[in-house]
């Protein structure tokens, strides 16, 4: 178990990382005096949550917490929830859900306001797993906001992550398809007892056969359980196999860093006097917009004619 004075200033630091108030080595050192963990940090098993909003991903999390507690394995969970935009604090409050197991000295639960950063996660999360570790909880469960987009800042912290989705969510599906397949390491259609779970698990197997990787695709009701017990079963499996997520976190910093650096480029040539130039001279009707495509990308240095 995890002592109720170790969760308490893990609470405390964590908050003071996230406002600012203690550096990250300051709130470890608090952690590690607390738990009386020395020299190497235990690792825990990190497992992402991910998916669009109304997915039931915070029902799906509580059933895991119960599967995992009952294994014997301590928990602690960062629930990432939507910020309130006038106080940039948590609005959901996923620990308001999870009630059940306030209780219990083997679970610890965390809501984090995302204060509007972007990629589902807030943006101490990584700090708050790094402490949760120390503390000495054998698993941390990381819950992303629902913010409807691709949420790779997942890769990131997560060991294994596991994409939620449900049937007749619209778009949802394709929104998986723009590079959730490339990071997800199991696929569940929760709800499954509604119209169109099938058609949906359907759909996941032909993306996963496009992408040539092995990911479970798995039927989900959280409300009642069903389902769970295979989805604990495959993370069992992910976890014993070792494979260490730190090659995809890599490929996805450096392509998100790049990107990053690729945008603020384009955008200083815009803004540029050439760049301006350009603009000045599609607004006078003296050129085409392809010739201005082809001249700003002469600027930027790329490649021209894109016509």
């Amino acid at each position: 178990m995890i002592s109720y004075r170790v969760q308490r200033d893990l609470a405390r630091a964590i908050s003071g990382v996230e406002n600012g108030v203690l550096t990250f080595d300051q709130a470890l050192a608090r952690v590690r005096a607390a738990s009386g963990t020395n020299g190497t940090l235990p690792h825990a098993d990190v497992i992402g949550v991910t998916g669009p909003p109304g997915a039931g991903k915070s029902t799906l999390v509580d059933r895991l917490i119960e599967g995992l507690r009952t294994g014997g394995e301590t928990v602690a969970v960062i629930a990432v929830d939507p910020s309130s935009p006038f106080t940039q604090g948590a609005v959901l409050g996923d620990r308001v859900r999870m009630q059940r197991h306030s209780g219990d000295a083997g679970v610890y639960i965390r809501s984090m306001a995302s204060r509007q950063a972007g990629g589902g996660l807030a943006p101490a999360t990584r700090d708050a797993v790094r402490l949760a570790e120390a503390a000495g909880f054998d698993v941390v469960l990381v819950e992303t906001v629902g913010v409807g987009q691709v949420e790779l800042e997942i890769v990131a912290v997560a060991d294994t992550i596991v994409v939620v989705t449900v049937p007749a969510l619209g778009d949802a599906v394709q929104t998986i398809k723009a590079g959730l397949t490339e990071i997800a390491d199991i696929f569940v259609v929760n709800m499954a007892d509604r119209p169109g779970a099938n058609a949906t698990a359907v759909d996941l197997r032909h993306m996963v056969r496009e992408s040539a990787r092995d990911i479970p695709i798995l039927q989900t009701i959280a409300q009642d359980g069903t389902g769970v017990a295979e989805l604990l079963a495959a993370i069992v499996t992910k976890r014993a196999a070792g494979e260490t997520n730190a090659v995809r976190a890599v490929r996805f910093e450096i392509v998100r860093r790049a990107r990053d650096r690729a945008v603020a480029t384009a955008l200083a040539t815009l803004d540029s006097a050439d760049g301006a130039a350009v603009l000045e001279r599609l607004r006078d009707h003296d050129i085409t917009r392809s010739d201005a495509i082809d001249a700003l990308l002469a600027i930027l240095g790329g490649p021209v004619h894109a016509h």
